[in-house]
Parts: C-alpha cells; structure tokens; sequence
C-alpha cells in the first residue's frame, strides 16, 4: 500500500471571524473546525500527520495534542508557501500527500479515502478535490482538457465567458505525488498582487511538466464548504447538526423535530429512545433505550438509564439512572448520582449527590453534598444546608427515612433508618433510625391581637 501523509493548513488569522479566538478553533457541534479534520483525516491510516499553523499555536496544541505534528508558519506568505514548512518532515518520502484546509470541517471521511484511491489508481501527480456549484461565484473554476484531465484552474476574476459558465469549482483539497509536491513547490513564485506563494500554481506547474493531473468530484457540494465568517460558521453548524441527527434517526431514534434539537457528534443514543424539540444533547452523554428526554433540556456528559424520562430540564456531568422521572424545571448539577425509579419533580436542584434506588424528592428542594439511601421521601422544599461559609459538608439520608416539607438538614447530619423529620424542623444534630425528629418552636396562638396591629396600623 502507498504512504499517505497529510499536511492541514491552520495558519491563518481568519480576520473575518472578528474574534479573539484563532479561527479554527472556533467550534462546529461543540468541537474546534481542525479537531473535526483531523477525526475524519486520520481514517485513511496517514503515516504521518502535519499541521501548519501560525497566529494562536499554543492555543492550537492544548486543543489537538499528540494527534498531530505541528509546524509554525512564522509569516503568512501563501498557501503554498505554508505547505512548505512541512518540508523538513516530507521533503524524501514517497507516497501520496493530502493538502487540506483547517476550516473545512464538513469534509467526511469517506471522501478523503475515495480521493486517495482517485488519485492513486489514475497514477496522477496531482488530483483536485472538485464540486459542483449551483453558484460558483467566486470560486476558482476547473477546466478539463478533452481526456478529462485538469487543463487549470482559472480564478472567477480572470474567467473568460466561457470559463464562468463551468459549474465545478476548486474545494482547495487537493492529493499529490510527495516528492513531485516539493519539488514544484520549489518554482512557485509570489509575482502577484498579495506577494503570496500560492499553493494552486503547483497544478499549472506540473501540468507544464506534461505531468497527469486529475480531479474527484465530490457528489455533495455543501462538504467543502469553508468557514470563513460567522454567517459560514453557522451554515457549517446546520449541516453538522443535520449529519448528526439523520445518523441517529437511521439508527432508531426519534427525533420528532430535527430542525430544533441539537446533539454533539460524540453523543450515543440508543434505539426507541425519543428526543423531543429544544433539546440540547452535547458531550459524551449516553442514553438508553426508550428513555425520553425534553422538551427543552438541556443534558451535557451524562449517562441516564433505560426508560427514563426528563422534561425541561438540566443535567450535567451526571449517571442517572433506569425509570427515573425528572422535571419539569429541575436541575441535576455535576458528580451526582441518580439510582432506578426516583424522582426529581419540578423546581428541585441536585449537586453532588447520590440519590438511591426508588427515592423521591418531587418539589422545591435543594439536595446539595448528601447521601440518600433507597426509598427515602424528601418533602417540599427540603433543604441540605451544606455550606458554613467556608466548608461544605455531608448530609446522610438512610433507607426508608421521611423528611417533612420545609425541614433544614444542617450538615454534617444523619438521618437513621426509617426515621421521620417533622415539617419545618431545622436539624442539628443526628436522629437515631426508627425515630421522629421535631425541632421547631412550640405554636402559640394570641387571640385577638390580630385586631390590635390594625388598630395600631391605622394611628
């Protein structure tokens, strides 16, 4: 099999974002633009890996680590001229090299292997990934001889009448000879209006050669398409999030509005699961069959069980689990743990706690730092008052304990086995298991003395 390499070019400032943030970090489903080619690049089984960037390259390694090489472009003279920083790392090796865009996040991978394949069962020194405009404004165009080979490639500005009516565009991915790649490369020069190496004129230059040069047509337009602005970023996010949400639909799940239901590319959905409008799936959540989730939540790297149900509602870096009941309007927050059949009712917030099996807590509560075991009933408007201003501490719920509405659970605390706490109590200290716990001032009733405040009210 012939070497591959990959050379992806991530130098540019990319001052038409208007941001701070180095251009192909900007994210696509949650993920930076390069992280995206390099998941789909690496699937050809690449020998090595380079990628060229420039302005923000400390910001461009935290993101990519070891997945790839990195080479900086000191100064942004040209495509051409970033491909030949690679050169210290390609210059000798045979084989075939892709030049692909770090702003191309919608490029599949199955689309990289048939331009590989294109291009080396042609024996072509370079091929071109080509598509098909309904609008090439703008674009380069890709004349072909009478062989169908690449004759050249002509820029919308310096396009004849003729050459404008050609529809198949230059997608700026292109495959070559390694060896063939530098040595052209080594004759491109930057006599032009911006001063620029362009990577483009390697084509004229083999071609002049009498060297083969082809193209693939990739048959779905809207994959090379590039993100250069705000307005590109966001039609990249609409055809991600349309890929995304097809593969989970074929897959079995239903999606009931795909348009408004946003879900990350790591995220696993089982079959007979159903996500309904507004919801928000990213990270690397897991969900089970037949578990229902929104309207209108919002679920970030959690895993919730078989028949589950969740409605407008929160959860985040959390394992729920199977038949459980969540919403409406409640919030799961990070490193809690949910057991079979509970239930979390509307207006109920849940921080680092684990909830046991068949546990309710199903109004106005917050249950924050706490243990609860199985079968406990927490009443309306509990709450674990875990924070002394300076430490949190742990409250202890055991088995088959009843906590009244409006009680305060003052950390540290434990509440026994099959104990009661009366409504509006504030715990202090332990309640021994099989008791009843009340811890409220005794009422007293003034008759009368309603009529008096009015009386004095009216002075």
């Amino acid at each position: 099999m012939t070497n591959r390499y990959a050379v992806i070019l991530a130098a540019g400032q990319g001052t038409r974002m208007k941001s701070k943030l180095y251009k192909v970090l900007h994210p696509v489903m949650g993920r930076p633009m390069v992280q995206h080619v390099i998941d789909q690049i690496k699937t050809v089984e690449l020998d090595k890996l380079v990628t060229i960037v420039g302005f923000g390259a400390e910001k461009v390694a935290e993101y990519i680590g070891k997945d790839s090489e990195l080479v900086i472009q000191e100064e942004q003279l040209g495509t051409g001229h970033a491909v030949l920083q690679a050169e210290d790392l390609l210059r000798d090796k045979e084989g075939t090299t892709i030049v692909v865009c770090g702003d191309t996040p919608l490029i599949t991978s199955e689309t990289y292997q048939a331009l590989f394949n294109h291009h080396e069962q042609t024996g072509a020194k370079a091929t071109i990934l080509t598509a098909d405009a309904s609008d090439p404004t703008g674009y380069g165009r890709v004349i072909r001889n009478d062989r169908n080979e690449v004759e050249r490639i002509v820029e919308h500005k310096d396009a004849s009448e003729k050459e404008l009516s050609v529809t198949e565009i230059n997608t700026g991915t292109y495959c070559f000879d390694n060896k063939a790649l530098f040595q052209a490369l080594q004759h491109v020069s930057n006599n032009n209006s911006q001063g620029e190496y362009y990577l483009p004129d390697v084509i004229e230059i083999l071609r002049k050669q009498s060297e083969k040069v082809t193209a693939f047509l990739t048959p779905v337009f809207e994959e090379t398409l590039g993100v250069n602005d705000r307005v590109a970023l966001a039609q990249a996010e609409k055809v991600m999030k349309k890929r995304v949400n097809e593969k989970h639909m074929r897959n079995g799940v239903s999606i009931i509005d795909p348009d408004n239901t946003y879900i990350q590319p790591d995220v696993v959905i089982e079959q007979d699961a159903i996500i309904h409008p507004g919801c928000v799936i990213k990270g690397s959540t897991i969900i089970k069959t037949d578990a229902e989730i929104g309207p209108h939540s919002e679920i970030n790297n959690c895993e919730i069980g078989e028949s589950t149900v969740i409605k407008q509602s929160v959860a985040t870096d959390s394992k729920i689990g199977s038949r459980v009941n969540i919403g409406p309007f409640a919030h799961i927050r990070p490193a809690s743990e949910i057991g079979d059949e509970a239930k979390i009712g509307n207006f109920v917030e849940i921080k680092k706690t684990k909830l046991d099996n068949q546990s309710k807590v199903s109004h106005l509560s917050y249950i924050g730092d706490a243990e609860v075991g199985s079968n406990v009933n927490i009443g309306c408007g509990t709450i674990t008052v875990n924070y002394d201003g300076k430490n949190k501490y742990l409250t202890t719920i055991e088995d088959d304990a009843f906590i009244g509405c409006n009680s305060n659970l003052i950390a540290p605390v434990t509440i026994g086995k099959g104990s009661y706490v009366a409504a509006g109590s504030t715990i202090t200290k332990d309640v021994p298991g099989d008791s009843l716990s009340i811890a409220r001032a005794r009422q007293t009733n003034k008759e009368g003395y309603a009529s008096r405040i009015k009386n004095r009210q009216k002075d």
